[in-house]
Order: structure tokens, then C-alpha cells, then sequence
């Protein structure tokens, strides 16, 4: 049986079901695979015509023992959560110009128009499953910065199992993000709107693991976790990279460029699991907005905290890309004692610096851009113009990335851009882009926005400085009330 052992090394490994439902590892850390289930030239070529679905059982089942989830119910929870979205693909691949090898892989079709429904809907589905076969229930706690929580609180609605506590910093995010949580109306779904957060979505993850550092509170309030710490989510994310290789190579073997929008890492991370996995991946290209922190990383070396920026790609805006550690952690040869140090120089100094060697590994099939306001608003305008397409500011980033570094790979090379929402959820954004005062392009209008904008919001309000007293008085009073 595949264990999974936290990327500290200070608690004993442990099983698939105990990682999905602990989120965290107790000691801090976040767990990771033992090893990395490794796919042979045969598996690309039998899995290459595989439906979306059918593909995911098969890299799911080398990570999760038939003996945890039997196969019958993992199709099942496949299913279940690939149901809801709109593309019969589940994530289509389109080139972007039918003149170029540039192509895009829509990760919008979920029901909150965000690559966060890819994984999060197999997550939670999963977690009320391993919970109602114990006959226990969780409190999730989630920070967001735009996607992950409307994605959580989506796939939360109705879980008796379940309540989903999602926060996201007030100002931080677009009018159609919070409404997506705020207008549910579910019983479960506590949407908290978080003032004064001078980092944005980092001062809401402090807070959430000064919480799960505390076991005692843990256990009492049945703490988990559904962000992209959470195993399940990278695991799953993974199996995008390989559907979007198989749609779009000439054969299977030649290698590919991917061009992902970074924020937390947690969708690069995946995509460097199915690389180290066997994917044939050439180069992944880290699109950072201009806060730029895995960026920096390649540039000099050093993994630094910078002052928050706030960007038109608001969900990535992120100033601590803690999925970052995974990564560290297997390019260090999964030295536990290396990412603890690190970890410590990071908290007290405010940034690691590595090594010759380190940065050898950290560099290998790695590149980075870093892309301004400017350069995010202006892909924008000119894939509208010249493609008839329209980019959400995120994709545009990525776009963006792929455009400055496309000239610098063979020619004939395959290149996927991700793009990680549906433009409809920044309308704001797309105006300024196009520099339209009045209605939007058909593309950028979405039934699912349009129909929450005259519905009542209920959501909680907090100052930062009390949301962890707050926190434990509202989950603890909720938990009192629902036994």
C-alpha cells in the first residue's frame, strides 16, 4: 500500500484516507506519496485515447489502495464529481491560432467557472465519503483569493458530513468571486469576509495554520482542510497535464511545454508530479504576475517574501507559494531536515537562499516570467482582436508568459497555456482590458454570474486581527447547535 509521510519527516507515515482527512500533517508539514508512482512509454500509449474520466481512475488507482476506495466507488466519485460540468471534455484543449502551435486547455467548465473545480469536487466528495463510512463529520477551513472558495463552497452544498468554512480577504477578490459564496444559501456554507488583510490571502493562511498547529483545537472542532495542502487536490490536478498532453502531441513520447498561471504552486506542483511521473515534459513555464515569487527563485536564487501586490490576477496573487515546500522537497531528494531548516530561515529572516547544486535541480526543466499589469491587460486586448478569443486575467498571464518565451523553444514545439477561470468572473477586469464602457463581448457574459447579482448575500464579517478568537467562537457555537 502507497504510504504518505509529511515533508518534515516528524510523524509516522500513514494512509490515503488518514492524509485526505488530516489536510495537514500534524508536525506542520504536508504529506506527500513515499515515491511517485512511476508511468511506462506502454501506459502513455494505452491510456492516450482515454476519456477524461477513464484516464483519471487510472492515475488515481496508483495513488489511492483498492483497499481504501474500492474501484467501483472510485468511478463512482470520478463520476460524480466530473458531472457538473458544461464541456463533454471536462477540460478541452483549442489552439489558440490554427496558425502556431500554441494552444489553450480550458479549465473553466466547472459550476463556479474555475480549474479549482477540476480537483475540489473530487476532494470534497471523497472526504464525505471516507466520513460517512466512519460516521464522523469535519469542518473545512479554507482561505481563498478568488476560486478556491466558491469552489469548496459549491461542492460543500447539502454534505452532511461537512461544514465549510471559507474566508477571503474583503477587497481582495472580484464582486462575482464572493457572490459565487455569498448567495448559496446553504446551511453549511459559512462565507467570511475578512477585513484590513494588508497581504491579502497570506495573513488568512497565518491564521489558518496557527489553528491546525493546535491539535487540541484540531480534534475538538474536527479541523480539516481543503486548500491546495490537501494531497487529494495536487494529486488530482495532475491528471489534466496528461489528458492535455494526449490531445494535442503528434505522438505519444514527444515532449511539451505547459505555461501555468502561479500562485501557490499547488497546479505547477501537480504538473511536475505528472512530469516526474513519466509525462514527457519539456519545460513548464512559471507565469507570475508581478509579485513574482517563484520568479525570484530562478533569478537569484533566494525563496524571499515580498509586500503583497494586488494585481488584475487576483488569485494568484500570493506572496508565500507554500506548495513551493513539496516541490523543494523532492528536488532535495526528500530531505525532511533540509526543508525544516529552510522552513525556519524562511520565518525568521524572511527568505532561503540555496545552494549551486540545489539550484541546478531547482532550474531543470523550469522557466519564468514575470508579467506586468500592463503586458496582462494588453494579451488580453490583442488575443481578443487578433484570435476572436477572450482571456480571464489569469489565462492572459499565462498567454502572456508563453508569447515571451515560445521564441526560445525548437520550432514545432507544442506549447499549452492554462487558463484557470472564466473571463465572466471579471468583468471589471475585461472592460479595462478592451476599454469598453458599455456591454461586454457574448464570451465574457456567463447565466451562472448574471443570475446571483440580484440575490441577497449573507456572509460574516471580521477584522483580521480577531478572526482566530472568532473563528473558534463561531465553529465552536455552530458545532454545540448541530449536536
Amino acid at each position: 500500500m502507497l504510504q504518505y509521510v509529511s515533508t518534515k519527516g516528524g510523524v509516522a507515515p500513514v494512509d490515503f484516507e488518514t492524509a485526505v482527512l488530516r489536510g495537514f500533517a500534524e508536525d506542520g508539514g504536508m504529506y506527500v506519496p513515499r515515491e511517485i508512482p512511476q508511468v511506462s512509454e506502454e501506459h502513455l500509449l494505452e491510456w492516450s485515447n482515454l476519456s477524461f474520466n477513464d484516464l483519471a481512475f487510472e492515475i488515481l488507482s496508483l495513488y489511492i489502495d483498492n483497499s481504501i476506495i474500492p474501484s467501483n466507488e472510485l468511478k463512482a466519485l470520478i463520476s460524480k464529481s466530473t458531472g457538473t460540468f458544461s464541456h463533454p471534455e471536462i477540460v478541452p484543449v483549442v489552439p489558440l491560432d490554427k496558425k502556431s502551435d500554441h494552444f489553450v486547455m480550458e479549465l473553466f467548465h466547472g459550476p463556479t467557472l474555475s480549474f479549482k473545480d477540476v480537483a475540489m469536487g473530487f476532494l470534497i466528495n471523497t472526504m464525505d465519503y471516507l466520513l460517512a463510512r466512519k460516521g464522523e463529520t469535519a469542518s473545512l477551513l479554507i482561505a481563498t483569493t478568488g476560486d478556491t472558495g466558491p469552489a469548496a463552497a459549491y461542492a460543500s452544498c447539502g454534505k452532511k458530513t461537512i461544514d465549510c468554512w471559507v474566508l477571503y480577504p474583503r477587497g481582495f477578490i472580484s464582486e462575482e468571486q464572493e457572490r459565487q459564496m455569498t448567495t448559496l444559501g446553504e446551511p453549511n456554507v459559512y462565507a467570511v469576509a475578512v477585513e484590513n488583510c494588508s497581504d491579502g490571502g497570506d495573513d488568512l493562511d497565518v491564521v489558518i495554520a496557527q489553528m491546525f498547529e493546535d491539535q487540541e483545537l484540531v480534534e475538538n472542532l474536527r479541523l480539516s482542510s481543503v486548500n491546495s495542502i490537501n494531497w487529494c487536490r495536487v494529486m488530482f490536478q495532475a491528471i489534466h497535464y496528461f489528458y492535455g498532453y494526449f490531445r494535442t502531441v503528434d505522438k505519444t513520447g514527444d515532449s511539451i511545454v505547459f505555461s501555468v498561471p502561479t500562485g501557490a504552486f499547488g497546479n505547477l506542483f501537480a504538473g511536475y508530479l505528472a512530469r516526474e511521473m513519466g509525462l514527457p515534459v519539456q519545460s513548464f513555464i512559471c507565469a507570475n504576475n508581478r509579485n513574482a515569487t517563484v520568479h525570484r527563485v530562478l533569478e537569484t536564487s533566494r525563496f524571499s517574501r515580498k509586500k503583497l501586490k494586488q494585481t488584475p490576477s487576483n488569485a494568484i496573487d500570493i506572496a508565500l507559494p507554500y506548495n513551493y515546500w513539496r516541490f523543494l522537497y523532492f528536488v532535495s531528494g526528500q530531505d525532511s531536515e533540509a526543508i525544516k531548516s529552510w522552513m525556519s530561515d524562511y520565518q525568521d529572516q524572511g527568505y532561503v537562499a540555496f545552494d549551486e547544486a540545489m539550484m541546478k535541480g531547482i532550474k531543470h526543466g523550469f522557466c519564468s516570467v514575470a508579467v506586468s499589469d500592463e503586458d496582462t491587460l494588453s494579451t488580453i486586448a490583442e488575443t481578443y482582436r487578433a484570435d476572436s478569443y477572450l482571456l480571464d486575467p489569469h489565462g492572459s498571464v499565462a498567454v502572456a508568459a508563453a508569447n515571451a518565451l515560445i521564441p526560445s523553444f525548437d520550432p514545432g514545439t507544442k506549447v499549452i497555456s492554462l487558463l484557470t477561470a472564466h473571463p465572466a468572473k471579471f468583468p471589471d477586469i475585461t472592460r479595462q482590458a478592451l476599454k469598453c464602457e458599455g456591454n461586454l463581448p457574448s464570451t465574457g457574459l456567463h447565466d451562472s454570474i448574471e443570475k446571483v447579482k440580484d440575490q441577497f448575500q449573507q456572509l460574516r464579517l471580521c477584522d483580521c486581527s480577531k478572526l482566530k478568537s472568532a473563528l473558534i467562537h463561531g465553529m465552536s457555537e455552530e458545532k454545540a447547535n448541530n449536536n
